[in-house]
């Protein structure tokens, strides 16, 4: 029996959601393009119809409060929204930014600001390689250079990188400022933007260095997906479907049978897919902030995915693209362990691959295995391994040994070859 922890609300409930999905078969999606029903929980908030209106999703920990807005035309709010945040209160706004996102929200963000509040503009290259301590310090001396103090707000307004860098930049300045996320990637919208997580990465792995440091508040405005490459988006949403895996069944049969509408760049069903994917990392944050224990399985993919980022140099594929084939390599372990069924496999596969396609890559299996040793989900000294156990819910195992994992990513590979 191996040595793992229960992540489901109840089981029962889990294994009946797996059963009654008849994932076996093509998915819905494959077979027509039909109006996406809205899902039960989106439901309860009006469609963001008009530009400024939102759907809120309040989030509270013992260290913060604050709420994630979804919307069309959040942009265009933006200075009204700082300054109720700030309650009235004089402010400074850094906004950090790559050059690309400026040039094309940037008639829009200052447009929303009076012209003598117009924010201070730090840039930052693009990509993860940039994602290192180095970038942390010219920005700290750009802020020190513009007479930044406490009274800061540093936005964060780009993808995941830069929302980890400005979060991270945010938690050290003047031993911490405040910061607000703009997330205008989809990844940044449904995950690294909520939750508090901020850090850089070393030689040695991804974020080992870094804090927990909450943002005031989230805007993810919609329309800055529209600019998005269609890969890009894609990418964005297998970490939707990890969070329909591991937590949330009807979202993943939202994303199961609504493919072809999602992948079209549809602004309601995107915004259904963002709002939903916030709560799932909403309610397991308010529950474990600290990552000690449930926290966890937001990583599900995400053991094997950092070490294919790592194998190929952080260059040939997207996070959300090696987070794919890290989740196809959990599904295997997961079927070999028997905490899924055959048919759950094929189900949670083939929707993860159709919303590829999935780039493939050259590593081997040896070399997968012996980079997931300094994945930050190690616990003294055992590797915690986030697999399925059903559509809806998971376990933790902490007793995967590197054999069983080298047959897992082995099968990933021999899969990936295949295709």
């Amino acid at each position: 029996m191996s040595k793992t922890t229960k992540t489901n609300k109840t089981a029962s409930k889990s294994k009946s959601s797996a059963t009654t999905s008849k994932t076996a078969k093509p998915t819905q999606s494959q077979k027509t393009a039909k109006a996406a029903k809205p899902l039960k929980a989106a439901a309860k908030t009006p469609q963001a119809a008009k530009p400024g209106d939102a759907q809120v999703i309040a989030l509270k920990t013992p260290s913060a409060s604050y709420e994630i807005a979804i919307g069309r035309g959040l942009l265009a709010t933006l200075y009204p929204r700082l300054q109720k945040l700030t309650g009235g209160k004089p402010f400074r706004t850094f906004l950090v930014t790559s050059p690309k996102i400026w040039e094309l929200w940037a008639d829009k963000v200052r447009a929303s600001f009076p012209e003598a509040q117009s924010p201070t503009v730090l840039f930052l290259p693009a990509g993860e390689k940039h994602k290192r301590m180095a970038a942390v310090e010219s920005l700290a001396e750009q802020l020190a250079e513009a007479g930044a103090d406490r009274d800061a707000l540093l936005l964060a307004f780009g993808g995941g990188v830069i929302g980890d860098i400005t979060g991270f930049l945010a938690a050290i300045y003047m031993r911490g400022v405040p910061y607000v996320q703009l997330p205008t990637t989809l990844l940044a919208q449904v995950d690294s933007s909520v939750g508090g997580k901020t850090g850089v990465n070393l030689k040695a792995g991804k974020n080992l260095v870094g804090s927990f440091h909450h943002p005031r508040a989230v805007l993810a405005d919609i329309d800055t997906l529209a600019t998005l490459a269609p890969e890009e988006l894609r990418a964005g949403l297998q970490e939707s479907i990890k969070a329909g895996i591991i937590r949330d069944p009807k979202l993943f049969e939202y994303l199961e049978q609504n493919r072809d509408l999602v992948l079209s760049g549809d602004a309601t069903a995107l915004a259904e897919v963002v709002a939903a994917s916030v709560r799932v990392k909403a309610e397991v944050v308010e529950q474990d902030e600290l990552e000690s224990g449930l926290r966890m399985i937001l990583n599900f993919g995400h053991t094997l995915g950092h070490a294919i980022e790592a194998a190929t140099g952080y260059k040939q594929l997207l996070h959300g693209e090696a987070v794919a084939w890290g989740s196809i390599a959990a599904l295997y372990l997961a079927l070999a362990r028997k905490t899924i069924t055959d048919s759950q496999f094929t189900c949670m596969a083939t929707v993860i691959e159709a919303y590829g396609p999935l780039p493939k890559f050259k590593a081997k299996a040896k070399a997968l295995v012996a980079l997931t040793a300094s994945d930050k989900k190690t616990r003294s000294g055992k590797r915690a391994f986030v697999l399925p156990t059903g559509i809806g819910s998971t376990e933790i195992a902490y007793d995967v040994t590197d054999t069983e994992l080298h047959e897992a990513a082995k099968a990933m590979l021999d899969r990936m070859k295949a295709l």
